[in-house]
């Protein structure tokens, strides 16, 4: 423990102690059992950021881990039985529905859904003989369930590298078509299952991580709505009709508010790529339009594509939204 996170060991440990107070199912677990993980969890999102954070901010910090579901997920690790059937119990169906994106058939969902519980339950073992489990990155910040369709999402994308294919539904394609025609169309559905790494879609690691640089510094310059309507379209799985209910306005305008929104970031990703990293207008377009093909797609699809990819990888890193 360094000197920054020795400074707030009393406030780290008394705000744990109301944590567990306030939780509806503490498992049992002791100060001693969680603070080790919120510690963690106060450095990375707290004091890595800003190293003279007072104790307020500490507190206020840990007040707003999702005390329940941090104490589910420790116990599981701990080899509680009974926290890990609730927990499969609980999520079995969020896991299974994000798995379902990937996949063409419930068969393929379901094997899918199998392996990422393996994945959690622990498969490896570590130097002390302890199991080595997804679980260990859950900090409490975020509900558990996004979180498990982040970590669905990563495990997929994992797969379809390690294969080297694009598994795509009807339903994207029916959106593919649709969002070609008109944006005022109502009958848009959500892009949930284009996935891929990024660095399975360009052959050049340096186009890869300009690209991925530029995509990630586009969508942090997005709007609060804007970034939400991308969680909620493309992580939480959301239709469009939801989304305007969730946000006030009618389907149709979430359709053109998406639509708008990936327009923004391609032209944005184009900006920082011709600005930051030298970029001409004709590489742009010759490696958007080379890489497309050989995945089978058009650019807007493509761009779709790497949306996605990157907002997995930002939610479960804890990162732009």
């Amino acid at each position: 423990m360094d000197s920054a996170q020795s400074k707030h060991l009393k406030t780290i440990e008394e705000s744990v102690a109301a944590l567990i107070s306030r939780a509806e199912n503490s498992r049992g677990l002791s100060v001693g059992d969680i603070s080790s993980r919120v510690t963690k969890a106060v450095d990375k999102y707290v004091l890595k950021i800003d190293s003279n954070a007072d104790r307020t901010e500490i507190k206020s910090f840990i007040d707003g881990i999702r005390g329940d579901d941090l104490c589910l997920v420790i116990a599981c690790e701990r080899g509680d039985e009974a926290a890990w059937a609730d927990l499969v119990q609980k999520f079995d169906s969020t896991v299974k529905s994000a798995a379902y994106n990937f996949c063409k058939n419930k068969e393929d969902a379901e094997d899918l859904a199998g392996s990422i519980w393996a994945e959690l339950h622990g498969l490896r073992v570590d130097q002390a003989g302890k199991k080595k489990s997804k679980l260990s990155y859950y900090s409490g910040r975020g509900s558990l369930g996004g979180w498990l369709r982040a970590v669905t999402n990563q495990l997929a994308i994992d797969e379809i590298r390690k294969n080297k294919r694009l598994v795509q539904t009807e339903d994207d394609r029916e959106f593919e078509i649709l969002a070609q025609d008109s944006s005022e169309n109502s009958d848009f559905k959500p892009v949930v299952s284009l996935s891929a790494d990024p660095e399975s879609i360009f052959s050049s690691e340096s186009a890869e991580r300009d690209i991925s640089a530029a995509l990630k510094a586009s969508i942090e310059d997005l709007e609060s709505e804007d970034k939400l309507i991308l969680k909620l379209y493309y992580f939480d799985d959301l239709n469009l009709k939801d989304i305007g209910a969730a946000l006030g306005f009618h389907e149709a305008t979430a359709s053109r508010k998406v639509v708008r929104i990936q327009n923004v970031i391609r032209k944005s990703v184009e900006k920082y790529l011709e600005k930051d990293h030298g970029w001409t207008k004709t590489e742009i377009d010759r490696t958007l339009t080379e890489n497309a093909e050989k995945l089978g797609l058009n650019v807007e699809s493509l761009f779709r594509l790497m949306i996605f990819a990157v907002l997995v990888q930002e939610i479960f890193n804890g990162g732009v939204l």
